[in-house]
């Protein structure tokens, strides 16, 4: 049998030194995130109304109740139409504020900070502002009254009514709320990625007759590649979860024209006190954002190595 030698016990000690100083978290996130999340895939396979009885086992019940949900379909459109609308535009209007402000000129700081100013103004505060423009007399509707587009103004919370038969009109005014929160965001990521060109490439560009805006087709966006599919990843997962603005802004409604998946989750949680079929709803959202965090680490491997965020 080999003896416990001292340098034996030193190379033991280097292994399990990391491990102890990671000890603390792994417990905190075993009993924060990962017993929950275990309890709540058990829950999703049970019904669990009354909370003073134990939960009895359904099977797959409740995504039956799920599969036949017209509400719950409902919130999934919803859903996938704030990505096809929000990514888009997130993906494509802050490389063009990054480029902007990339320029060296006087003064660029000041719209730097302005243009990043909505990502550190809470989404409470954030909400709350944006109903009051809103609002039937609001500012917006004050502006296009004095216009004389729409005497009437426009119900942008308050009407199902959907614009080109698409989007409905409150889901899309919630949606310009989360844009203007995350231009700041998404461009200071790709502001990071125009730093590392080097400039003499553009110079060089400027030699073969490409320059001003064509030398963003030929350089920028091939270079920017990378980090336009990492922001379109983030961007979409973002989307999957919202719901600060959902909450604050409409509750869902009217008719469920703005309700999201996470809001409906939300709500049968802790509205109906549904637990078990709010896990249900839950087990469907974890599968969406684990196949867009899959997607994430795909983009990372293939051509995002060289990104740090």
């Amino acid at each position: 049998m080999n003896q416990l030698t001292p340098k034996n016990w030193i190379f033991i000690k280097q292994r399990l030194t990391p491990y102890l100083f990671l000890l603390p978290a792994l417990v905190l996130l075993v009993l924060t995130v990962f017993w929950p999340a275990l309890q709540a895939f058990y829950l999703s396979f049970t019904s669990y109304e009354d909370i003073a009885q134990p939960p009895q086992w359904i099977g797959f019940g409740n995504f039956l109740k799920l599969w036949k949900d017209a509400v719950f379909w409902k919130t999934l459109e919803n859903t996938f139409l704030y990505l096809v609308g929000v990514v888009p535009i997130l993906v494509i209007a802050p490389l063009v504020l990054a480029i902007l402000v990339n320029q060296k000129l006087r003064g660029m700081n000041w719209f730097r900070a302005a243009y990043y100013t909505p990502v550190v103004i809470s989404m409470v505060v954030a909400g709350i502002a944006w109903k009051w423009l809103y609002a039937e007399n609001g500012l917006l509707n004050q502006f296009l009254k004095a216009l004389g587009l729409f005497p009437e103004g426009i119900p942008w919370l308050t009407s199902p009514e959907k614009i080109f038969g698409i989007v409905p009109i409150s889901l899309a005014s919630v949606m310009a709320v989360t844009v203007w929160k995350g231009l700041g965001y998404y461009m200071v990521i790709y502001l990071a990625g125009l730093q590392s060109i080097p400039a003499d490439v553009y110079e060089a560009a400027a030699i073969d007759g490409s320059d001003g805006i064509s030398k963003h087709w030929d350089i920028t966006i091939p270079l920017m590649k990378p980090y336009l599919a990492l922001v379109a990843v983030i961007s979409a997962i973002s989307a999957t979860k919202v719901f600060e603005e959902v909450y604050i802004m409409t509750q869902g409604g009217p008719l469920s024209s703005s309700k999201t998946i996470v809001y409906y989750l939300y709500e049968q949680a802790f509205g109906n006190l549904e637990i078990s079929y709010a896990c249900t709803i839950g087990l469907v959202l974890f599968l969406i954002i684990l196949g867009l965090s899959i997607l994430r680490l795909v983009i990372n491997q293939e051509g995002g190595d060289n990104i740090t965020i």
